[in-house]
C-alpha cells in the first residue's frame, strides 16, 4: 500500500474510534486549590478536602462534565499531544468553560506513584487539582 493512503486509513481508524469511544468516568475522592499572587506567582496549594463528584469525558460530544454542587461544563476545543513517560502520562484539552471562558484540562497519571490519578482545572489566575479513580 502506498504511504498516503495508508496514512488515511490510520487516521480514519484514528479519529473513527475516537468518534465512537464510549464517555470515561471518573469519581473524585478530594480537591485543592491554588490561585495567583499579586507578583504573578502562585501562592501554595491548598489542603486537600474530601470531594464526592462525578467527572465525564464525552470525546464524542467535546465535553467535559464536572458535577459538583454547580455543575461545570467544558468544551473541548482543542486535543493536546500526550506526554507518556515513565513518570507520568498526561492528556491535555484546550477548553471553555460554560461561561465562555478558557482553560487547560489536564488528566495526569502519576506511574511511580501506584499509577495515582488527577484532574486538573487550569486558568489563568486560579487551578483547581481533584484526586481522581476510574468509575467501571
Amino acid at each position: 500500500m502506498k504511504p498516503i493512503p495508508l496514512l488515511i486509513v490510520c487516521l480514519f481508524l484514528t479519529f473513527g474510534s475516537l468518534a465512537s469511544a464510549q464517555p470515561i468516568r471518573f469519581k473524585t475522592s478530594s480537591v485543592s486549590f491554588t490561585d495567583k499572587k499579586d507578583n504573578e506567582n502562585w501562592n501554595e496549594w491548598s489542603d486537600f478536602v474530601d470531594a464526592n463528584v462525578l467527572i465525564t469525558v464525552d470525546a464524542k460530544k467535546d465535553l467535559i462534565t464536572v458535577n459538583s454542587s454547580e455543575v461545570q461544563s467544558f468544551k473541548i476545543k482543542a486535543y493536546g499531544e500526550i506526554t507518556d513517560n515513565d513518570e507520568v502520562n498526561i492528556v491535555p484539552f484546550e477548553c471553555m468553560d460554560n461561561k465562555f471562558s478558557k482553560c487547560t484540562i489536564l488528566i495526569i497519571t502519576k506511574k511511580k506513584e501506584n499509577n495515582r490519578m488527577q484532574f486538573y482545572i487550569n486558568y489563568n489566575e486560579v487551578k483547581f487539582v481533584y484526586n481522581i479513580y476510574n468509575v467501571q
